[in-house]
């Protein structure tokens, strides 16, 4: 049994996690899965995956609040990114930053990341774990009006260290180490209220 030790108000509601691939064979995608168990196993708060893939964005064209007939799922991204909050995004490195569909999807919203806690879980396959990623992402949201917390949570080798269900293959260091940045995410929602 793990003593998870976290110390929260009730008012935070609901996290999402963004889980932003959408590229066949992800790997990133078991990081949001094994996020949502552990705060399942936590049941301290409520959470949600908000997954790329499932929304299935058009190119961008225009912000949202500009668009005269934007889709279903637009407007459904844009209340869960409203209604939470926090914000956890699991970016993986491409080439050197994000993914396209996740500068996709934070360039759709403007007002919802005004004083949005987000927090950043950097990963690869590689063993500099997303490094670089977390450098553009910041900017682009620090514009947008997002408080970002600055402690990001990398995991580098993910394809061997995690299974398909987001099972780590060191789920006690995993763990500790997940909910340390959890309880810093925590912190951070609750200094800006």
């Amino acid at each position: 049994m793990i003593d998870f030790q976290i110390k929260i108000s009730r008012l935070i509601p609901k996290i999402a996690i963004i889980s932003p691939s959408v590229r066949k064979g992800r790997n990133s995608h078991k990081i949001a899965l094994y996020f949502s168990n552990l705060l399942k196993e936590m049941d301290i708060i409520d959470h949600e995956i908000l997954d790329l893939l499932e929304y299935n964005f058009p190119l961008f064209n225009e912000r949202l609040k500009y668009q005269e007939s934007p889709t279903q799922g637009m407007i459904s991204f844009s209340d869960k990114i409203k209604s939470a909050s926090g914000v956890i995004i699991i970016s993986p490195e491409y080439n050197g930053g994000i993914p396209a569909s996740l500068k996709n999807a934070v360039d759709l919203l403007t007002d919802e990341w005004r004083r949005k806690p987000v927090a950043f879980v950097t990963v690869s396959d590689g063993n500099y774990a997303g490094t670089q990623a977390v450098i553009p992402l910041q900017f682009t949201l620090w514009k947008l009006g997002a408080l970002t917390l600055s402690a990001t949570m990398r995991l580098p080798n993910i394809r061997n260290s995690f299974n398909e269900n987001g099972v780590p293959s060191d789920k006690e260091l995993t763990d500790k180490r997940a909910i340390a940045f959890i309880n810093e995410f925590l912190r951070h929602i609750e200094s800006i209220k």
